[in-house]
């Protein structure tokens, strides 16, 4: 819970504000960047929600908070339906984000063929019954060893199977299929795993329907620069792998980037290729000694 007392100075007046605790995990900043904004290495609010779409995004926010920073005076927001909160045609972002992960995202995917959960939230009884209404998980997926979080006890709640890379393997134990080297695993029909070693050895992206890249910390969306990112200051194995497996993506097509870390987006998938294409090409460059820009984006 949030502690009025430790309210951040820089919130403007009323009644939504985040205290000192905010590790600036950027989570509250992508449900409602509009209310919330990064001052001194913390989220704060800069503008208090006024219309009923502005409060049930500062109300998601304050569930996605990974460490309860976010608080309000006054009368409970309404929860009602806020998450999980589907983004796109049976694609949900989880909320309920874990400080296990550093406030990583994780995604639900309702599909006939088996419901999908990409990387894992914290485990929240009501969040797992909603999972159980709408079908249940048949497959988590696990991008990479940082956003494991609470994965063992959803894939135990339903039964589910567990893949991850098996060089992220000692993070997840409890995985039941593993992937191996850089081979692209199909996991049924319209869903496939690609290995990008950089970010950690065992970096997985999930590819589904030729749509949707679920990219874990290895490939986001920069809200500062309106534009594809990818995290050079938090490269745990090699920037250098990370710029060439980002370079052999250049010809999956895909319209969303959904990350675990850093914003999401979706685009043309001509233009999400031209994108990918230019961000490698700036990588290469700071691999090279080149210029650095002026975004910790790379």
């Amino acid at each position: 819970m949030a502690h009025p007392a430790r309210r951040h100075p820089a919130n403007v007046p009323g009644p939504w504000f985040v205290d000192d605790t905010c590790i600036d995990c950027d989570v509250s900043r992508q449900c409602a960047p509009t209310i919330f904004a990064e001052v001194d290495g913390q989220s704060v609010v800069v503008r208090q929600p006024e219309t009923p779409a502005e409060r049930t995004e500062a109300a998601r926010a304050l569930l996605c908070c990974p460490t309860g920073s976010i608080g309000v005076t006054g009368p409970k927001p309404d929860f009602e339906g806020v998450l999980p909160f589907e983004i796109d045609d049976g694609v949900y972002l989880c909320g309920y984000n874990s400080r296990d992960s550093f406030g990583a995202n994780a995604f639900f995917v309702r599909r006939t063929e088996g419901n999908l959960l990409v990387d894992a939230p914290r485990y929240v009884a009501g969040l797992a019954q909603r999972l159980r209404e709408l079908g249940g998980i048949a497959e988590v997926l696990l991008t990479h060893r940082d956003d494991v979080a609470d994965a063992a006890r959803y894939a135990e709640a339903f039964g589910a199977r567990v893949w991850i890379h098996a060089d992220d393997r000692d993070a997840a134990p409890f995985a039941t299929n593993l992937l191996r080297g850089r081979e692209t695993t199909i996991i049924r029909p319209g869903l496939r795993a690609l290995p990008v070693p950089g970010h950690t050895r065992g970096s997985v992206v999930y590819h589904l329907e030729e749509r949707y890249l679920f990219t874990g910390d290895s490939l986001h969306w920069s809200r500062e620069r309106g534009d594809l990112g990818a995290f050079r200051d938090a490269c745990w194995y090699s920037w250098e792998e990370q710029t060439e497996s980002l370079a052999r993506l250049i010809d999956v097509p895909f319209e969303w980037v959904l990350a675990g870390h850093g914003d999401r987006r979706r685009r043309p998938a001509t233009e999400m290729r031209a994108r990918l294409t230019r961000l490698v090409e700036r990588m290469r460059q700071t691999t090279r000694g080149g210029a650095s820009t002026d975004d910790s984006a790379w």
